[in-house]
């Protein structure tokens, strides 16, 4: 009798052993396939975008990652900013009047790094009749508090030394802001760009960074001869554009024109990205149209052929700002729903980080 008490234990005991070893498998699949929130330029719907505030704000919050736009400067140092010229986040206009090129703008590329850390720095801005009005009305006031721009190198320092004061391990997500502009003024932005991120121990795939561009000739470039020129192999993000917004341009018997993305909506658009990149960044149109209602959502094939070659899909930009929810989604938790759940994206880049990670969460 005692032997078949012995024997019924030790079979209980590898039942045991057996279901933990098959729910630590489950566990791993669901990290693996886990989806992120991305901080779209920091926690930015609730203070001014890409300032160190926003960003430890958006760590807080709970974000996977933390995005990073990188421009250079006239000493060739990188800063972080989305915008490749200083005028709609700074006072340069105020401070240096005399500096501006012939389109307006106040390119960063014109000025030291530490001309732009002298300026002041603010929630976006457009000039309207000689008066600065907010992007965003109702976010963080226009030049309230004190806010500066940054290094890439300051804003990686900052992840990292809250990774080890908190015991987390957020990732950064940086694009390579026009590349086409930088080399044309003679800087190689690129690989200024991954000589911070090996500096800074981000040279594989299992690292955690993303490294996206909108220039596809650019991430062509990174995959077949940066990177292994470095000796890195970090994940490549194509970022996805209308041509009709002049995000990219190519230059053409000396005068810069429009990229065209248009074959990346053509069938076997997705295939061509996946042999150079590792996943897509598109605008949340291009997913689910703008014909959509709240009874007929029209998704595209963006998504299911983007999985099929093995990328990952992170769409852009995800806000609850008035005028920012599409006609089809019901309020801000019902489009992450959509997106997430039924389009089936891996991740979205949001400016409320805390609303996509509690939506997460539930």
């Amino acid at each position: 009798m005692k032997k078949i008490i012995g024997l019924l234990l030790v079979l209980a005991l590898v039942g045991c052993s057996t279901t933990n070893v098959a729910g630590q498998k489950k566990m791993e699949n669901t990290k693996e396939t886990k989806k992120i929130v991305v901080a779209h330029r920091g926690a930015s719907g609730y203070l001014p975008e890409h300032s160190m505030a926003a960003k430890s704000m958006a760590y807080a919050m709970g974000a996977d990652y933390i995005e990073q736009d990188v421009v250079m400067t006239k000493d060739d140092k990188l800063v972080v900013l989305h915008d490749h010229y200083l005028d709609r986040v700074t006072n340069v206009a105020t401070a240096y009047p005399n500096r501006k090129r012939e389109d307006g703008r106040y390119y960063a590329i014109d000025f030291t790094l530490k001309e732009i850390k002298g300026l002041k720095m603010t929630e976006g801005f457009n000039v309207k009749d000689g008066k600065t009005v907010a992007g965003f009305p109702e976010r963080f006031p226009i030049w309230k508090s004190t806010f500066k721009v940054h290094t890439l190198a300051e804003e990686i320092e900052l992840i990292q030394g809250l990774n080890k004061s908190t015991g987390k391990n957020i990732g950064i997500y940086p694009e390579i802001k026009a590349p086409w502009f930088h080399r044309n003024e003679g800087k190689d932005i690129s690989v200024a760009v991954l000589k911070v991120l090996k500096k800074y121990g981000y040279t594989k795939k299992s690292d955690l960074v993303y490294l996206q561009c909108f220039d596809p000739n650019e991430v062509v470039r990174l995959k077949t001869e940066l990177l292994p020129k470095f000796g890195m192999d970090v994940k490549l993000i194509q970022l996805i554009a209308e041509t009709s917004w002049n995000e990219t341009m190519v230059y053409e018997g000396g005068k810069a024109v429009p990229y065209d993305y248009d074959w990346m909506f053509e069938d076997g658009g997705m295939e061509k990205i996946s042999q150079y990149a590792d996943g897509i960044g598109p605008w949340k149109p291009m997913l689910v149209t703008n014909e959509s209602t709240k009874d007929h959502l029209v998704i595209t094939n963006m998504v299911s052929d983007a999985h099929k070659f093995g990328m990952e899909v992170h769409p852009y930009t995800f806000r609850l700002d008035e005028g920012r929810i599409p006609a089809y989604a019901s309020d801000f938790e019902d489009m992450l729903d959509i997106f997430y759940n039924e389009v089936g994206v891996d991740g979205v880049f949001t400016d409320f980080t805390d609303k996509a990670v509690n939506f997460l969460n539930k």
